[in-house]
């Protein structure tokens, strides 16, 4: 099954629709069971409780981790023989979405869940896992990731902590400083990056209790305020030699890897406060009236709901769109074998494309949520008493954490063009195939199958706008593209609208081919996509020629600008009547 899995980046490549994907409407009943029971544990037992998080409670968010592992909800990931339950990746996520209402709680629990376990599930040694993966299914050990430092945040390799071995050679001597770590003030259990001997770029395991270990106080943030973060200083830190994590100078694999897996779980993570925001937006115009009439009623405010919740179609699309595609890697996977975390992480891997495009895509897009909800909440929405007031401070962090959006624009694009050099992405063959439609005006015309014929077309010239920026890009940069910043950016910026749009025209036309919501919603998005990656193409062009070599291919870019004539208020009207009448977001199955 693994084998016909479509590998990370090839939708870019692939007729939309061309392979069955999953989606929150072909969840089993057990995902369903876990998503919720966390739901409700995030609606019972942590949001009746965000003022005290908020104010810092002393040992609060440590018994709700407590009492979300007596649920189960902390061992999605952990193993069964090391008192986990080693489910799949979708289940996982869906754990993720559920507790990211309240965003110090969402920050606490994945600092210690994600970042701050998963390490030692894919790297540690059978006497490790033994040793610590069962307390920390229940949280009677609390982890926490300690990679950033003052000097280095996105340039993590660039770690000034150091590592040498004691003269008896029983401990390895650390020396340095972590700066930002989530639970640092209430965590057992650090996972450390240090430099063996100045250059090795390694990984530790250091217990709270390790001699030269010391927490720093409290950052005071403008968002996530409830959450733990605080600097981590390490003064001749004696850790035992049995604590060191994979092999010395391999550290890089454990912390680009985490990172695969962190920015994945916040770019579907932004879902539940998403949906909580969207609703709690919708039941306030509702109530409030202005001209003798409810908010909710006005255009204008009905154009801001609409959109958002199509915003929240496309990330909900692609994210468990990409979990069931690494699910599908896994499956058949026998959990005893000694290849299986090698395979779990080759797994993960694979799909870092994705991973990046969720993280900046769903951080930017519940960004734009939250900053319509506190307008359509007026001056109310800058007042401590709203809830949207605290949820715009809190989704902030998401642009920053898990590597910085502009690092993941980056990347994602670097990594399409590393996999197109080794042959395993048909990036320059398909880039050729697209210079030839345009220089013989043979682009593949609209197929008509259905409300979303046209939408599917623009998938596709999406795909194509992106392939051939970058096409022209690397023939004049050649080995220097990769400083060329703002046109890789432009690039990423095309293929994260291409991935969107293909993934709600597939799910759409899979499961209700046709809702009118759907297809509303599916359109809405597909127009300001096109229109958006039109400018992005012609933007990154422009920086990569001159002269009549511009002209001509400006001329061919133009080829591809395609518009879906619709009556916008038409098509509002449909998606804002659904959610006014579900009281929120309602998709899903």
């Amino acid at each position: 099954m693994a084998q016909s899995v479509p590998t990370g980046g090839e939708f870019l490549f692939r007729e939309v629709g061309s392979t069955p994907l999953m989606c929150p409407e072909r969840f089993t009943d057990e995902q369903r069971q876990y998503l919720e029971t966390a739901l409700r544990f995030s609606r019972n037992e942590v949001l009746p409780k965000t003022e005290q998080i908020e104010k810092k409670t002393p040992g609060l968010l440590r018994e709700l981790l407590r009492k979300a592992g007596e649920l189960g909800l902390l061992m999605i990931d952990i193993p069964e023989a090391y008192g986990g339950l080693g489910l799949e990746k979708t289940t996982s996520l869906l754990v993720a979405e559920a507790k990211s209402m309240n965003g110090s709680w969402s920050v606490t629990f994945g600092g210690h869940t994600c970042i701050g376990t998963l390490p030692i599930v894919w790297f540690g040694s059978p006497a490790q896992k033994a040793k610590f993966l069962p307390k920390l299914a229940t949280a009677e050990w609390v982890g926490a990731y300690a990679l950033t430092e003052s000097g280095s945040g996105s340039d993590a390799l660039g770690a000034k902590t150091t590592a040498v071995k004691s003269a008896d050679g029983k401990f390895w001597i650390l020396n340095g400083s972590k700066q930002f770590i989530t639970n640092a003030a209430f965590a057992d259990v650090f996972i450390v990056f240090a430099k063996v001997d100045g250059d090795k770029f390694t990984c530790f395991i250091v217990e709270r209790s390790t001699p030269g270990l010391s927490i720093g106080p409290e950052e005071h943030k403008m968002g996530i305020r409830g959450s733990s973060t605080c600097p981590l200083i390490l003064e001749d830190a004696k850790v035992p030699v049995e604590n060191l994590l994979g092999e010395i100078g391999k550290g890089h694999k454990i912390a680009f890897n985490i990172l695969n897996i962190g920015r994945l779980k916040l770019g579907v993570g932004v879902l539940g406060g998403m949906k909580l925001q969207l609703a709690n937006a919708v039941a306030y115009a509702a109530e409030r009236k202005q001209f003798g009439t409810s908010i909710l009623k006005f255009g204008m405010i009905r154009e801001k709901i609409a959109r958002t919740a199509g915003l929240v179609y496309a990330v909900e699309s692609m994210a468990y769109r990409t979990s069931g595609l690494i699910d599908a890697r896994l499956h058949g996977l026998d959990p005893t074998a000694p290849d299986c975390d090698a395979k779990t992480i080759a797994a993960i891997e694979e799909f870092a494309v994705e991973a990046s495009i969720l993280k900046v895509f769903g951080s930017e897009a519940l960004g734009q949520l939250v900053d319509e909800a506190v307008q359509i909440h007026g001056g109310y929405g800058y007042i401590e008493e709203y809830p949207v007031e605290r949820a715009y401070r809190d989704a902030r962090i998401n642009r920053i954490f898990e590597g910085t959006n502009e690092i993941n624009r980056m990347l994602l694009v670097g990594m399409l063009l590393k996999r197109s050099v080794k042959g395993t992405l048909p990036l320059f063959d398909f880039a050729q195939t697209v210079d030839d439609e345009l220089t013989a005006n043979a682009l593949p015309k609209e197929v008509p199958t259905g409300p979303l014929s046209r939408a599917a077309l623009a998938a596709g010239h999406l795909k194509r706008m992106a392939v051939y920026a970058l096409k022209v890009a690397a023939e004049t940069f050649g080995p220097e593209l990769e400083k060329q910043q703002l046109v890789l950016a432009n690039v990423a910026d095309i293929v994260m609208d291409a991935f969107a749009v293909d993934s709600m025209v597939a799910r759409t036309r899979q499961v209700a081919p046709s809702d009118p919501v759907r297809i509303a919603m599916t359109r809405q998005f597909t127009n300001v996509a096109c229109a958006r990656s039109l400018e992005a193409a012609r933007r990154a062009l422009c920086a990569s020629a001159k002269g009549d070599a511009l002209t001509s291919h400006l001329k061919k870019l133009a080829l591809l600008s395609l518009y879906d004539p619709f009556n916008p208020v038409e098509l509002v009207e449909v998606i804002a009547e659904a959610v006014e009448r579900g009281g929120g977001y309602t998709l899903g199955g």
